[in-house]
Order: C-alpha cells, then sequence, then structure tokens
C-alpha cells in the first residue's frame, strides 16, 4: 500500500484545496447566472461545482492509477504473479516493464485529461450539463482505470493495445462494470490505497478470464 499511501497524500492534498474553493470557482464560470433567480443560480452553480469535483477526481484517478502503478510496479507485480499461480496454469516470466509501465501511466493521464475537460465543459451547459458530466466521468474513469488495471496482466502475456482491446470486446460490460466498481471505492478517501492491492488481484483474475485461461 505504500506506494498508494504516498501518492494519494500528493494528489489528496490538490484536491482538498480545489474543494475548499469550488464555490468561487463556479461563481467565477457562470456570470451569466448573476442576475437569475436565486434558487436557480443556486443550483446550477451547485451542479457545476459538482461537475468541477468529478473532472477532477477523473483526472485525479487518472494521475493515481498511473503513477502507484509506475512506482509500485515491483510489489504489484508480485500481486499479479501470486493470484496466477493460485489459480493455476502458466505464469507470465516477465512482466511489462517500468519503461512500458511509464508509457502507459502518460497515455492514461492524457486521455482523463482530455476526458476531464469534457465534462468540465459540459458542466457550463445549464441544469442537464452537470448532471449529464457527472454521469459520464464516472463512467468514463471506470473504464480507463479497468484498461490500465487490465494493461498489466494481458501486456505481461505478450498482448499489444490491439490485442487487449480485442480480448475486452467479449466482456465490455464485465471490464466497464469492473472499472466503474473500483472507481467508486476510488472516491472513498483513502479507498485507492486500501482497494488497489485488490484491484490488481482482480484485474488478473478478469484477464484469464478474457484470454480463458484456467
Amino acid at each position: 500500500m505504500l506506494p498508494a499511501l504516498i501518492v494519494f497524500a500528493v494528489l489528496g492534498s490538490g484536491f482538498v484545496l480545489l474543494l475548499l474553493n469550488v464555490g468561487d470557482v463556479a461563481a467565477w464560470a457562470t456570470p451569466f447566472a448573476d442576475d437569475w433567480a436565486g434558487l436557480l443560480r443556486s443550483l446550477v452553480r451547485v451542479l457545476l461545482a459538482l461537475a468541477v469535483l468529478v473532472g477532477a477526481l477523473m483526472l485525479s484517478s487518472a494521475l493515481f492509477v498511473g503513477l502507484t502503478l509506475t512506482l509500485g510496479d515491483p510489489f504489484y507485480e508480485r500481486i499479479w504473479r501470486a493470484t496466477e499461480a493460485s489459480f493455476g496454469g502458466p505464469v507470465p516470466d516477465h512482466g511489462v516493464g517500468f519503461w512500458r509501465s511509464l508509457r502507459d501511466a502518460l497515455r492514461l493521464v492524457v486521455v482523463g485529461l482530455g476526458f476531464s475537460v469534457l465534462v468540465l465543459l459540459s458542466g457550463l451547459v445549464p441544469v442537464v450539463g452537470p448532471v449529464a458530466g457527472i454521469v459520464l466521468g464516472v463512467v468514463f474513469s471506470g473504464r480507463l482505470l479497468a484498461r490500465e488495471l487490465l494493461g498489466r496482466p494481458l501486456g505481461a502475456r505478450g498482448l499489444d493495445d490491439a490485442g487487449q482491446r480485442a480480448a475486452a470486446s467479449s466482456h465490455r460490460s464485465t471490464v466497464l462494470g469492473f472499472g466503474i466498481a473500483t472507481q467508486v471505492c476510488f472516491l472513498v478517501p483513502l479507498g485507492g490505497v486500501l482497494v488497489m492491492p485488490a484491484a490488481v488481484a482482480g484485474a488478473t483474475i478478469l484477464a484469464r478470464e478474457e484470454l480463458q485461461i484456467g
């Protein structure tokens, strides 16, 4: 849990700072609502604030997973190897490596940043935008999270990006459900720190199901 705890401490500090100022951010982004009725103005700004927080959580989640898996790669490789061995069958003799892990982490952060911007922009649409942004944010971040976690056990078996997408295509709903459930756990304070080892093991089991091993 140590790599996850270190990354969480850094990212958590930034998120708390945003949380303390999110009301001012929402007011600054909605000057058009200054002359609206008080209740409607408050509703729009509260929903936008929630969208901003969800977007920030998406980006934080991408950063958390990418940095944690990269920094803690030796620890998490031991977890997925132990999981593979406990279920029997062939166990890959090598992991994806540090540079592959770093490349995947950078890609995850870039994609997560793009989705975060989309969530923030949707939050500017009055009333329905923030709600749609929150829902899409959780779904997209869950999908990203699942793909990144699955990338380790699938990559260790020699599958490139195209091969990993093909393996996941027949289990889309399961992969999405796994990602969303893990993402929801990450929303709980310290949830990411506690859940990450189990998420690595769960992704290993799911990868075996995708490849029909065991």
